[in-house]
């Protein structure tokens, strides 16, 4: 019999609305996405999108059932079903990375932001793949590869890409990412679906694998609209002690960003176009990157017809230059290895114990080749410098111009194939941009804007100064609401 609920794209509001006249409960609806899931992920056309699905899901979803019949929601995302990221730790779940060197890594705990979904009401459904360990596009060799939903024969972008194709396939409601350098902005819009990475030391990354004392890393949100992805953000920030760097975003942070959206936003804002290719491995001559182009400008109309003043094109002065010296590893990689992992059943003491083991060959190329590659003293040294340089050269840029917001291509490609990625030549991460997780302060909201002309998603990014991070979501929501490019996928109906 079919469901009177309409699940595909269902908001939160929508849900708390079916929740409050009976129509719904928090049991039934995670008996619904749990039955999507089984169709979907595990079969038909094996999305591949989750590594794990909370045993206790059900019974967290009768405990919400009882609390919301004696005295109402325990909070803004009452039984709201969450996939997170396999790098951060949900207690009843494993956290493998996407990796068989951790496929029996149980923490036992909840990082710091689950712990507040939990407290907010959400439920904990499942972890999502991951580009292996952490880094690239979504294959690991514990799972294979993620299948994009639009085009199963394409990737989901990563490292995130298993929360944003859950949500996008309307396996959750909402989903929980990581983003070290693109990994939450370029599978949002590979998959159709907003996403954001927000200002550093704004969430904690207690408990999440790369997290504290590296800067450049941060969780965010993955929503199927802007409302609902403020409204989970709303939950996500927050002050932890364990996480220093979340003390720079003390006093940044509204009572609600959800509160404070408008659809008017864009009215009289003005927008400068950045047009610099500077995605990686960006091919400008190419018919592909032509193809998101013309995304791209129809988008630039789409923000003037919503009343934004365009300048365009903007330049940042040296961006791809300086964007050149970024660096990775060093102490900083070792110390949050040591802080991640001390307390739990650790399978390695070290990450050069891991590489030791025998599972290593069994690793995928270019996991292994990522984790061999060590950033020299030497460009390590240059890269602060260059971030410093390139932060002011951004500001000065905004403030020239008296910009709000600079808008980007969200990817300046469309999503890779998945047997170019697992095979030679390795596509990787093809087409992001990573001025924001160079600059670690910036915030970015991607948001779709619409189809290339062979039908597969791209968008367009909204970037702020420090801490902007309310003003990027009152722009994107008013884009999305002028525009309503989202469309649920056909593989998954």
């Amino acid at each position: 019999m079919a469901d009177p609920f309409k699940i595909v794209d269902a908001t939160i509001a929508e849900i708390h609305a079916a929740f409050q006249s009976g129509a719904l409960t928090a049991r039934k609806l995670v008996e619904i996405y749990l039955a999507r899931i089984e169709a979907y992920d595990k079969k038909g056309p094996t999305i591949n999108a989750l590594i794990s699905i909370n045993p206790n899901a059900l019974d967290e979803a009768d405990r919400l059932d009882r609390a919301f019949k004696a005295s109402g929601p325990v909070g803004p995302l009452h039984g709201i079903p969450v996939v997170v990221k396999d790098q951060a730790d949900v207690k009843e779940m494993p956290t493998t990375l996407g990796s068989i060197l951790f496929k029996d890594f149980r923490p036992g705990r909840d990082c710091f932001v689950a712990a507040r979904l939990r407290e907010a009401g959400a439920i904990l459904l499942a972890k999502g793949t991951l580009g292996e360990l952490g880094a690239g596009d979504s294959h690991g060799s514990l799972y294979g590869s993620t299948r994009n939903p639009y085009d199963l024969e394409r990737t989901v972008g990563g490292s995130s890409g298993g929360p944003a194709a859950a949500v996008s396939a309307n396996f959750a409601t909402l989903g929980v990412g990581q983003e070290g350098l693109a990994s939450i902005r370029r599978p949002a819009i590979w998959n159709g679906i907003v996403g954001m990475r927000p200002s550093g030391g704004l969430v904690s990354r207690t408990g999440v694998y790369e997290g504290w004392p590296s800067l450049n890393g941060s969780l965010g949100p993955f929503a199927r609209n802007v409302m609902d992805m403020a409204t989970l953000l709303d939950v996500m920030v927050g002050y932890d002690p364990a996480d220093p760097s979340t003390a720079h975003g003390v006093g940044h942070a509204p009572k609600s960003y959800a509160a404070l959206l408008d659809a008017g936003a864009l009215k009289g804002a003005r927008i400068g176009i950045l047009r610099e290719t500077m995605g990686i491995d960006s091919e400008p001559e190419s018919d592909d990157f032509a193809k998101v182009t013309e995304v791209f400008d129809r988008a630039i109309g789409e923000l003037r017809k919503a009343g934004a003043e365009i300048v365009d094109p903007v330049v940042i002065e040296d961006m791809t230059a300086l964007l050149a010296k970024r660096a990775f590893g060093g102490i900083e990689s070792k110390h949050a290895w040591t802080l991640y992992f001390a307390g739990t059943n650790a399978p390695f003491a070290s990450r050069e114990e891991a590489m030791a083991s025998p599972l290593f060959a069994k690793l995928l190329p270019t996991t292994r080749d990522r984790w061999l590659r060590t950033g020299s003293p030497e460009k390590l040294a240059a890269s602060y410098p260059a971030r410093i340089s390139l932060m002011t050269n951004l500001l000065k840029t905004m403030a020239d111009h008296r910009l709000d917001a600079i808008v980007h291509k969200a990817v300046e490609h469309t999503p890779t194939l998945i047997r170019d990625g697992v095979n030679p030549p390795y596509v990787d991460q093809k087409g992001a941009p990573h001025i924001n997780t160079f600059l670690q302060t910036v915030p970015s909201v991607v948001v779709p804007a619409g189809v290339t002309r062979d039908n597969l998603p791209a968008g367009i990014t909204f970037l702020g100064r420090p801490y902007s991070d309310v003003a990027m979501l009152r722009f994107a929501y008013a884009y999305e609401q002028a525009t309503h490019y989202r469309v649920a996928p056909k593989t998954t109906p």
